[in-house]
């Protein structure tokens, strides 16, 4: 099961994020509304302050791996005390058999926020909505040419855009209270985002309090050279003290750049390019990623086997990996494309591994044009959560 869901979020994830954005159709528009989810219920919340079963309250402790294969445990502490938000949109991970999801959390959508999202919570309250998201099946039959399954109603595909912005009116009007806010997405959730923040967020009051943007796993269009682009008023950031500013990538190995037709790192939007902002080197070079790597199967890369850390030793028991100084990460502009290098320091003299899964795995093929889409956000979790941290200071800061 692991694997199959693996392989499906493989085939899915990220597909929307440059399609999610477009305007609705004039018959989507027409067509019967559906009904509107009621975020007062914390049911429809994956993870709310203070919510029993809150999916972010969950075990992030991390073995962290030298060079030299010793090792030392990291622990982890949310702060419920943070004096900032983040309000996240997950990627297309649902298994559900429909065009979209239901509201019911799933092993998938639990997952998600554990490798993706629940890390923030030092530096953030987490506001994590279920909303009803193009599924995976939908995705497999529209890249296969096929009906999608169980519905003809164009009104499918917006469903879950309405559902996030009903969730953030929600959170702004019952939970935000002046506070500053960090919006996160990857891939579907990314699209979504770059679709709400144009139509609800600039030119409205809550620009002032916006942190930051991080819109990852997704082409974000800005301006040939610029950093401003679809996002008119909040460019790229270029410092972790700027605030009000969106970080995107993508992800390709150093050594596979996204190939012709990559997906990935380009957009056909004449005059635009997609956005690369390195959260290890906002400023521009190159700097090192400090990756959180799963450490069990229960991953979306777990089409790849979880490395053996350390030769010749088991595996530890964390469910989380650091190996500091094994990866670094630099923006690169090349054949027409714009991405995230992350450069895998391998040196086979020594005892700890050379292996980074995170490559979309199809029937034993690695599907060069997807990159590192997988682990987009593990591979920098650490200078993402560094950022917001030192953002949420800068915020603070002005707003005295």
């Amino acid at each position: 099961m692991i694997r199959t869901l693996a392989s499906a979020a493989a085939l899915g994830m990220g597909l929307l994020a440059a399609g999610a954005a477009q305007a609705q159709t004039a018959q989507a528009a027409q067509a019967a509304e559906p009904a509107r989810t009621d975020y007062a219920d914390k049911a429809n919340w994956l993870c709310f302050p203070g919510k029993a079963n809150d999916a972010c309250a969950v075990d992030l402790t991390t073995t962290v791996i030298k060079a030299d294969g010793s090792s030392t445990i990291e622990t982890f502490k949310a702060d419920p005390k943070a004096p900032i938000d983040c309000f996240y949109v997950y990627p297309t991970v649902s298994t559900d058999p429909g065009v979209t999801s239901d509201l019911k959390a799933d092993p998938a959508e639990l997952n998600v926020v554990k490798q993706q999202l629940a890390r923030f919570g030092s530096k953030c309250r987490i506001y994590a909505p279920m909303y009803r998201q193009f599924t995976l099946a939908a995705l497999r039959s529209m890249m296969l040419g096929q009906p999608l399954p169980g519905s003809t109603d164009p009104s499918a595909r917006q469903v879950g855009y309405q559902d996030v912005v009903d969730a953030w009116n929600h959170y702004l009007t019952h939970e935000n209270k002046g506070r500053g806010v960090v919006l996160i997405g990857h891939s579907q959730g990314s699209g979504v985002l770059q679709r709400m923040i144009p139509a609800e967020v600039e030119g409205k009051p809550v620009q002032k309090q916006l942190v930051s943007a991080l819109i990852l796993g997704s082409n974000l269009p800005v301006e040939a050279g610029k950093d401003v682009g679809q996002f008119k008023t909040i460019p790229l950031c270029k410092s972790a003290s700027q605030t009000g500013c969106a970080i995107s990538f993508v992800t390709f190995r150093a050594d596979a750049p996204p190939p012709a037709g990559s997906r990935f790192g380009k957009v056909p939007q004449p005059g635009m390019e997609a956005a690369c902002t390195n959260p290890a080197a906002l400023g521009g070079g190159t700097g090192e990623l400090k990756a959180y790597l799963s450490n069990n199967a229960n991953i979306a890369a777990a089409s790849q086997p979880t490395p053996e850390w350390v030769k010749g030793k088991s595996n530890p028991e964390t469910p989380f990996v650091a190996l500091p100084g094994l990866i670094t990460g630099e923006c690169v502009s090349k054949d027409g494309f714009n991405y995230l290098s992350a450069k895998i320091h391998a040196d086979p003299a020594d005892p700890r591994t050379d292996v980074i899964n995170g490559d979309v795995v199809n029937g034993g093929q690695v599907l060069a044009d997807w990159g590192l889409h997988l682990i987009d956000v593990n591979i920098a979790m650490g200078n993402l959560v560094d950022v917001v941290g030192q953002q949420s200071k800068a915020y603070l800061a002005k707003a005295r």
